[in-house]
C-alpha cells in the first residue's frame, strides 16, 4: 500500500451526485428541457425507492460485514454477500438509480446529460481506483471475487 490505507477516490459518490442534482436543478431553472410530456412523477419517485432500497441494503451489508462504507477510510474485508453477490457496486448502481428516479421526477434532460458526466467520474475516478486498491490489498480474494460478480449489473 501507499502512504494512505484507502482507495483515493477524486471525489465522495454521495457529494458528487448531490453536486449533479444542485446543478441540475439551476440547469432546469434558466431552462426546463422536459422529458416526458405529461411528466415523470410516479416512474421517477418508484426509481427513488428502488435506489433508496439498494443503499440501504447495501450499506447494512457492508457494515455487517465488519468492512468501511466511505471508500476514504480503509476496507477491512471483501464482502461479498446481499446485494453484493449480484454486484460489485450495489451502492453506486443504487445512487445512479436515486439521482435517475429525481431527473424522470423532475422531468428535465439537463439531468440525463449530467448523470452521463457523473458515470463517467464515478467508473474513473471512483470505482477503477477502487478496484485498483482492493486487488492490492487483498489479492487472490478480491480477483477471485471480481471474476464472479458483474462490476454493475
Amino acid at each position: 500500500m501507499g502512504e494512505a490505507d484507502n482507495a483515493g477516490v477524486i471525489v465522495r459518490p454521495p457529494v458528487l451526485y448531490a453536486a449533479a442534482l444542485v446543478a441540475l436543478l439551476v440547469l432546469r431553472w434558466l431552462w426546463p428541457l422536459p422529458i416526458l410530456p405529461r411528466g415523470g412523477l410516479w416512474p421517477g419517485l418508484a426509481l427513488v425507492a428502488l435506489g433508496v432500497g439498494i443503499l440501504i441494503w447495501g450499506r447494512r451489508t457492508l457494515l455487517a460485514g465488519g468492512t468501511n462504507v466511505d471508500p476514504s477510510l480503509p476496507a477491512t474485508a471483501v464482502v461479498t454477500s446481499g446485494p453484493y453477490r449480484l454486484s460489485r457496486n450495489p451502492l453506486y448502481v443504487g445512487l445512479a438509480l436515486v439521482y435517475f428516479g429525481l431527473t424522470l421526477a423532475l422531468d428535465s434532460w439537463w439531468g440525463i446529460v449530467l448523470l452521463v458526466a457523473v458515470l463517467i467520474v464515478m467508473h474513473r475516478g471512483v470505482i477503477q481506483r477502487e478496484e485498483r486498491y482492493l486487488e492490492q490489498k487483498f489479492g487472490d480474494g478480491y480477483r477471485q471475487y471480481r471474476s464472479t460478480v458483474r462490476r454493475y449489473i
